[in-house]
């Protein structure tokens, strides 16, 4: 009992030097707790300390696309907003809140005199009160005609616009940062906007949207309030099992603790695992293209990116470097990767087109750093092309066989994804290509466990080339399979697509909250010496440090980074939004 009193005063006392800072979140959850003091703690819990952080500045901005346009939506945010609106309409009343309302916009001062001067004849005009708007701001919209004169002498007069707060031009992103900081938005949904007004394909758009839904931000939080009232129990337990008498144990209390942290943990790893696909779908599918020298690797890429991307010789080894290109394929955004052909000293003779064996090649010092840079790509890739080809054998008769390489084989064996593709498959009769395949599926492919029921694909670039080909020699084929390997490797289930939305920050962050989750497994369940009880404070300890990392991904509650966060995340977004 001594040496367990001796442990509990020490840890009362590292609990008190370095979690001063929670004592205000403890009156909240301690249902004890004197009502003005909880009052005042309830005051500060949850947020941040956004007020610091606003501006009272009113902002303006073109929020649609630069250049001629039917039509150009100017954005004005802030307490100004009405005197904006006053100056530019004199003597006419605002449009009915959420109503749209037609107005001639005058340059300010000059209504109604003999130098009146009109910016828009035909505006219209839209008034949002707060707090029910787009940044939790007062604010007016200006549709204008869209013509480059209109909108520059429209921007130009709302800076000489009176009024009692300053009126300037916002900075990239502020509008959305006005949001976050007034709660409209969490950082989660925040950063789900920016990928939508970045997204370039279908994918990457719907990702974006399960994103902003508020799902994410939502779940968060409500990790963070079990963690919080489990610690607010355990801080309970510590500060008053002598003055009170509890119905659980400490053992008990961290064993029904642990439940709720284990279906946790679970959870975690569930939402790592839908960053690691919604990455795929905002940085790009890595795609390389293997095989030997001048089995039609750069002529493949070609074809599929629609453009003369790698040159096409018929001389071997023509790639020395990676040639790279991207592109979409049934909306999934592409990063095509032209490889050099792997061979070794060992490789068998080159041949001429006719059949004869030439000479047996030596890899020379340019090539050797192209191949090696073949099988790093191949290591970096998320799916592999294996291109193979079928050549005569002049001195078997009129034989076939299909020319591949061991080592292409045996690196796509280890990628998320592989197709295999034998190309120059027109200059063979189709019964013979059908045996050939069936012959290379079962003494090639089938001995390698990750390739065995991968079926091999004839294809024919030069086919493909040729006009009035309608089956496009095997490449329209190629592209549906690559569109289903794409779907393999980034879907999820239907009842867990909001978790696309899952950025790499937040990814980070969570595996930040899943180490300290696990330190607290390991405290509650104690330290492993005979006899030893686990320490509840520390215990405690680590939950707090997982429920902060949980706050720094919405921006909710004591996250003491949020300044350095938010110029992260607004850094990247255009003035106008």
């Amino acid at each position: 009992m001594f040496r367990y009193a001796l442990r509990r005063g020490l840890s009362r006392c590292w609990r008190d030097l370095t979690r001063a800072p929670v004592a205000c979140e403890r009156l909240v959850r301690q249902p004890r707790s004197p009502g003005p003091l909880r009052a005042q703690a309830q005051a500060r819990f949850g947020t941040v300390n956004r007020g610091s952080l606003l501006s009272n500045d009113t902002i303006y901005a073109l929020s649609s696309g630069s250049g001629r346009a039917g039509i150009a939506v100017i954005r004005i945010s802030g307490p100004g907003c009405l005197d904006v609106y006053k100056a530019l309409c004199p003597g006419k009343a605002p449009p009915k809140p959420r109503y749209a309302g037609v107005r001639t916009l005058f340059e300010p001062g000059t209504a109604g005199g003999s130098g009146e001067t009109i910016l828009d004849s035909d505006a219209l005009v839209l008034y949002f009160p707060a707090p029910r708007t787009v940044t939790g701001e007062d604010v007016l919209e200006l549709h204008v005609h869209g013509g480059h004169a209109t909108v520059k002498a429209v921007l130009s007069a709302l800076r000489r616009c009176s009024s009692s707060t300053q009126i300037r031009y916002a900075e990239p992103g502020e509008f959305t940062k006005r949001a976050f900081l007034n709660a409209r938005l969490d950082l989660a949904q925040v950063e789900s906007l920016g990928d939508t007004l970045a997204a370039e394909t279908e994918h990457q758009r719907r990702a974006a949207v399960q994103g902003n839904s508020g799902v994410l931000g939502k779940t968060y939080d409500g990790w963070r309030e079990q963690l919080l009232l489990a610690r607010g129990e355990m801080e309970a337990l510590i500060d008053f099992s002598e003055d009170q008498h509890f119905e659980e144990s400490p053992t008990e209390l961290l064993v029904n603790v642990e439940r709720q942290v284990e279906d946790m943990l679970q959870s975690i790893r569930l939402h790592k695992l839908g960053s690691q696909r919604s990455e795929l779908l905002r940085n790009g599918i890595r795609i390389a293209l293997l095989g030997p020298p001048n089995v039609g690797k750069s002529s493949l890429m070609n074809q599929i990116v629609g453009r003369e991307a790698s040159i096409v010789s018929d001389e071997a080894g023509t790639t020395r470097d990676i040639v790279e290109a991207s592109l979409d394929i049934r909306g999934y955004l592409c990063s095509f990767a032209d490889t050099a052909g792997i061979r070794t000293n060992a490789a068998e003779p080159s041949r001429d087109p006719n059949g004869g064996e030439t000479r047996a090649s030596v890899i020379g010092a340019v090539e050797e750093e192209g191949i090696r840079r073949a099988r790093q790509k191949a290591g970096e890739s998320d799916v592999i092309i294996v291109l193979a080809s079928v050549e005569a054998v002049a001195d078997a008769g009129i034989g076939y066989r299909i020319r591949y390489d061991s080592e292409t084989l045996q690196l796509a064996a280890g990628a998320q994804q592989c197709l295999i593709a034998i190309n120059k498959c027109d200059i063979v009769p189709p019964e013979i290509l059908s045996q050939l395949l069936r012959d290379f599926q079962a003494t090639v492919l089938t001995p390698i466990p990750n390739l065995r029921d991968i079926e091999p694909l004839a294809i024919s670039c030069k086919a493909a080339a040729e006009f009035g080909k309608p089956d496009g020699g095997g490449i329209h084929e190629l592209t549906e399979r690559l569109a289903q390997s794409f779907g393999n490797i980034t879907s999820l289930p239907e009842d867990m697509q909001h978790l696309l939305g899952v950025t790499e920050r937040q990814s980070q962050l969570l595996s930040e909250c899943e180490r300290h989750l696990k330190d607290f497994m390991a405290e509650a369940r104690g330290s492993g010496l005979a006899g030893d009880e686990p320490d509840i404070v520390l215990a405690a300890e680590h939950l707090r440090l997982a429920a902060l990392r949980l706050a720094a991904i919405t921006g909710r509650g004591e996250a003491g980074d949020v300044e350095e966060v938010l110029g992260v995340i607004f850094e990247k977004f255009c003035v106008g939004k």
